[in-house]
């Protein structure tokens, strides 16, 4: 028996709901034509993916990269109008942009 038919025992009545999915809505945040560029580097021997070039308001780019960190399940920061996420994402990212419905270049590798 593993776990679910466990509580499926415990609790016949309940349910399963499915997960709640955060998502930005693509008409919340600004979108732009020109391509935002999402570029790979090394600081301090670490990898890190940084997304810039957004020129809509500061506060939906950081709405933006909340988001991001909280899609990937990664540390990052928005620092002088750029996204910094650890790790190297671009191809998840840029995957996560254009289905939001931005324009992206890959830049760099």
């Amino acid at each position: 028996m593993d776990l679910k038919d466990q509580l499926k025992t415990l609790f016949p009545e309940h349910t399963e709901s499915p997960a709640p999915q955060s998502e930005v809505k693509p008409t919340s945040i600004w979108m732009q034509d020109t391509p935002m560029i999402c570029k790979y580097e090394k600081r301090k021997g670490k990898p890190i993916t940084i997304i810039e070039g957004y020129t809509g308001a500061d506060k939906d780019f950081k709405i933006l990269a909340k988001d991001l960190k909280k899609k990937f399940s990664v540390g990052g920061s928005f620092k002088n109008d750029s996204i910094i996420i650890q790790g190297d994402y671009r191809d998840k990212i840029m995957g996560y942009l254009k289905a939001l419905g931005f324009n992206v270049k890959r830049v760099g590798g």
